[in-house]
């Protein structure tokens, strides 16, 4: 199949775009390359991705007028997953405007997109973030996602409405997936696991949010990957059908579903540094600071309805995945200690 993946200069979207064309098909790549985070780590996924046969890039942001509408005429992918957002829950304290212009409007042209030139299966990627304030844990799928806690989490819930009404409205089939702190090889700089390998590995301090003991429930990059290959070929179908069980998001209105993607099996910040400190060999100087603004102290994902879809849940253990990060980031960057 054609696939039109939009983000896949960045950590999820490289990944799956490899396993897209490891199995033999056509992706068409979309990234602006903003200098949220080092260009050089983007362009060098692009590189990659660029040596394997079946993979074209182009390169603009998703909120510039026509830019998307365009290459889908021209591409005329049988599926689109946006993957392309504005990440980041501290940086959105500072930057409101980046994420409503990425996440709402980018997310817009890319529907917009999808209502001219129809696919098979829309997926698009949101956030755990979108759970904000609710209390309750695990976090379900049908849960009310109504207290967002940053500009980040609204636009990305924002993004949800939109494609849900789009999935009325125009008849696209739409899978919107929650991620639930997502890591491995090739990952973002700004995420704890990368900030936490590169200050210990230079001598220097880190700060420990929540003095430790905030719980996140921790995805590794491929468990990712998988359950996004499995979802592709299980577009939601259209209004009135059965759902596959109790705990299926599937519209009344539309053809169109969440679904978490997570494990449910989650560990404390404090935990997650003595697996890096075990895997780099290094002891951390921690500094304990506080919850900040925006932060939640648990996430936790229900993984019911993703294994009733696809026979599949993330299972991969930090003792696995950690050390995995840590040989890639050594090799990346020359670290030999």
């Amino acid at each position: 199949m054609r696939f039109l993946v939009t983000g896949t200069a960045g950590f999820i979207g490289f990944h799956l775009a490899h396993r897209l064309l490891q199995a033999g098909h056509e992706v068409v790549g979309v990234d602006g390359l903003t200098d949220y985070y080092d260009v050089a780590l983007k362009r060098a996924r692009v590189a990659r991705l660029a040596a394997l046969p079946g993979f074209s890039s182009h390169e603009f942001l998703l909120e510039q007028p026509g830019a998307f509408m365009t290459l889908m005429g021209e591409a005329r992918p049988d599926v689109v997953v946006h993957l392309a957002a504005q990440a980041g829950v501290r940086y959105s304290l500072e930057h409101p405007e980046a994420y409503v212009a990425g996440n709402v409007v980018g997310t817009f042209q890319v529907l917009e997109g999808c209502r001219a030139h129809p696919v098979r299966h829309l997926l698009f990627a949101s956030t755990s973030s979108a759970y904000g304030g609710n209390p309750t844990v695990p976090f379900r799928e049908t849960d009310r996602a109504v207290w967002p806690l940053t500009i980040y989490a609204a636009s990305k819930l924002a993004g949800e409405a939109m494609a849900h009404s789009y999935a009325h409205l125009w008849k696209i089939p739409t899978t919107a997936f929650r991620f639930f702190t997502v890591y491995g090889p090739w990952g973002r700089p700004d995420m704890a696991l990368f900030l936490f390998t590169r200050k210990i590995l230079a001598g220097e301090p880190i700060e420990v949010y929540d003095h430790g003991r905030a719980v996140r429930d921790f995805t590794y990059i491929d468990d990712l990957v998988e359950s996004i290959s499995r979802l592709i070929d299980r577009p939601p179908p259209p209004p009135g059908s059965a759902p596959v069980s109790a705990a299926d998001t599937l519209s009344p209105v539309a053809p169109f579903r969440m679904v978490n993607i997570g494990g449910g099996r989650p560990v404390s910040v404090a935990a997650m540094l003595d697996a890096l400190e075990a895997s780099l060999g290094v002891r951390a100087v921690r500094h304990l600071r506080d919850l900040p603004p925006g932060d939640v102290e648990r996430t936790e994902a229900s993984p019911d309805l993703l294994r009733d879809l696809v026979g599949y849940v993330p299972s991969t253990p930090l003792e696995t995945g950690i050390p995995a990060f840590v040989a890639w980031y050594r090799a990346q960057y020359g670290i030999d200690r």
